[in-house]
């Protein structure tokens, strides 16, 4: 007789459970997820002046609670990780703790993304700035049970030609740890189409491509992110409900979207956790991630994202498994390896208790 399966529907969605599921994560700013105690230890090295010489007082800085009331409050902490991100030693370190805090948590799959042009202020290259942060990359994954794929930024307010050299960066590091470009940074008066050029040296590389867009800006930001810049992903996308058409579109065509709910709020994409169209947007079908986001001025973790979607909006283990294997599925990873992990995390899953039906799309 053929042994049954196990249902996955009895289980405790506990903290410490979904903390010990693999998860991948695909939205994580290097800046904007180091820890206090190291920007601290950092400053004090390189004699850079930080508002507080106490830990606790910084951490109140750094992170910028729920009371956040915008965008651009949220963005004042990354003066302070810029100033203590000029070094390849830093830079080295910040990556490679990330490594380890995304690990701690079972995160098997990260993308770090980062905007090279904020590393320059001090006299380090491009390349170097690229280099260093590939290093605390394979240290990483040396060290920790995670694979690692870096994703390199172009701002969205600065120049064209400014994109265009961390394009080109992109492109001769393809194939050696870079696997994606994304664009950054403020929408509103800042159109992605801008930008075209460089990301026309991007796609006509076969370099995978994400985009900010419909955060904290309408439906135009998001169409453009497709139309103009051949977004294989969107970043965010909370915004995308305003048009229906789009959103169909988006669906019908498995372009996933990293969402990253706690920072959502508190920049004020939506008003409260209340507003979040992650479980509409799941319900419909469309290919939902959880990403943190920044780590640091969220004070967050993936974790605490499951944990928010699972009480927050009454995400089930059916569908939280689902939401895990979005986050596999839409890696930036060669189709052959994708497969290997995801056998490999459906395995464990179901050894958990965790099982999948075969017909998910």
């Amino acid at each position: 007789m053929e042994k049954k399966k196990k249902s996955s529907k009895k289980i405790e969605l506990t903290r410490e459970f979904i903390k010990s599921l693999p998860k991948a994560e695909l939205h994580c700013h290097l800046d904007g997820s180091m820890r206090v105690e190291t920007i601290m230890d950092i400053a004090k090295r390189d004699n850079i002046k930080l508002p507080s010489n106490d830990i606790d007082e910084m951490r109140k800085i750094l992170e910028v609670g729920m009371g956040c009331k915008s965008l651009e409050e949220y963005l004042r902490p990354f003066d302070i990780t810029a100033e203590v991100l000029q070094t390849e030693e830093n830079l080295t370190r910040a990556t490679y703790e990330l490594a380890e805090d995304a690990a701690e948590e079972n995160v098997r799959y990260i993308e770090i993304r980062f905007a090279p042009l904020w590393h320059i202020k001090k006299g380090l290259s491009l390349t170097k700035v690229v280099e260093a942060v590939l290093d605390g990359s394979k240290k990483g994954e040396n060290d920790f049970n995670i694979k690692i794929g870096i994703i390199i930024c172009g701002i969205r307010h600065t120049s064209p030609e400014d994109t265009m050299k961390v394009a080109e960066l992109a492109v001769a590091y393809k194939n050696r740890g870079i696997v994606g470009f994304d664009l950054a940074g403020a929408e509103k008066d800042f159109p992605a189409k801008e930008h075209k050029e460089a990301f026309y040296l991007i796609i006509n590389n076969n370099i995978n491509t994400t985009a900010h867009a419909g955060e904290a800006y309408g439906t135009e930001s998001i169409e453009q992110a497709i139309h103009y810049i051949s977004a294989n992903r969107i970043g965010h996308g909370t915004r995308l409900r305003e048009d229906g058409d789009l959103l169909n579109y988006v669906n019908d065509h498995r372009i996933p979207l990293e969402m990253c709910i706690t920072s959502n709020v508190q920049t004020k994409a939506v008003a409260k956790f209340e507003d979040h169209p992650i479980k509409f947007y799941f319900d419909l079908g469309l290919r939902v991630t959880l990403s943190t986001d920044n780590r640091l001025i969220s004070d967050t973790n993936l974790t605490d994202e499951y944990m928010i979607a699972i009480e927050k909006f009454g995400f089930n283990i059916d569908e939280i498994k689902y939401l895990i294997l979005n986050g596999f599925k839409s890696a930036f990873l060669p189709i052959h390896e994708k497969i290997i992990l995801i056998k490999q995390i459906t395995k464990e899953l179901e050894e958990k208790g965790v099982v999948f039906n075969k017909n998910y799309i």
